[in-house]
């Protein structure tokens, strides 16, 4: 028996609104395809996809979890358009699109926003030497 990898993160949201909310952005902002839907009300909950895993969305967040996660990263080949859209959308910027150098040898492009229900989101680039914004 051993771990196979990250099945999904889960995100409770407080209430059916906030929970529609939270499927809303991250359907039509950030284009995460549904994989399915289920209950109703404040007992409803749906997993989508964000390609290399699973989001699950609750709605009976009315106490927030115990644990705490820093923020959710996700992959992409275009962190100023990521931000764009979420800039669009009406979600605040955190931390502006930024190249870093992690441990000298690992280029990166990153940003931060914050979700529907303040959650954290990062936006991730591995960078060749020709894609480096400096």
């Amino acid at each position: 028996m051993s771990i196979k990898g990250v099945h999904h993160v889960s995100l409770k949201a407080q209430g059916a609104e906030e929970f529609q909310r939270v499927l809303d952005f991250y359907q039509q902002v950030l284009d995460c395809p549904l994989i399915r839907h289920w209950g109703q009300g404040d007992s409803q909950g749906a997993m989508l996809d964000l390609g290399n895993t699973i989001l699950e969305v609750t709605s009976n967040g009315m106490e927030r979890c115990k644990g705490l996660f820093a923020h959710l990263a996700f992959a992409t080949d275009d962190v100023d358009g990521m931000v764009e859209r979420l800039r669009a959308a009406g979600c605040p910027v955190l931390v502006q699109p930024v190249d870093k150098n992690l441990g000298g040898n690992y280029p990166i492009r990153i940003a931060f926003c914050a979700g529907p229900i303040g959650e954290e989101l990062e936006f991730f680039q591995e960078l060749t030497q020709e894609k480096r914004k400096e």
